[in-house]
């Protein structure tokens, strides 16, 4: 059986990774890229502590799949706005989407 550490550590460096690129990039895309890697660290979290802290139970792998489907339509959400961005701006940097206001 692997041990729990290993798991926390994974999930660690996934999040701290997607805090990392949230951060400094500045294109769309990549911080959509960012906010999974942190939502998927925390999905991990949900299986191992669920795992072992109450391995006959399932609440902790439920809460992961209701995570999944969040993520899942989040992203989609957020693609379509993306692909609205860009075909009125024909860029997706950051710095570029204050000039939607005027």
């Amino acid at each position: 059986m692997i041990p729990i550490e290993h798991y926390l550590i994974i999930s660690s460096v996934m999040f701290f990774a997607g805090i990392y690129g949230f951060l400094t990039r500045k294109n769309l895309l990549a911080l959509l890229i960012s906010v999974e890697l942190i939502l998927n660290s925390v999905e991990i979290n949900f299986s191992v502590f669920n795992r072992y802290l109450y391995p006959e139970r399932m609440e902790g792998m439920f809460f992961s799949l209701f995570g999944i489907a969040i993520s899942a339509a989040e992203t989609a959400i957020a693609i379509a706005i993306i692909i609205n961005v860009y075909r009125t701006m024909q860029n997706i940097d950051v710095r570029h989407i204050d000039v939607m206001k005027h």
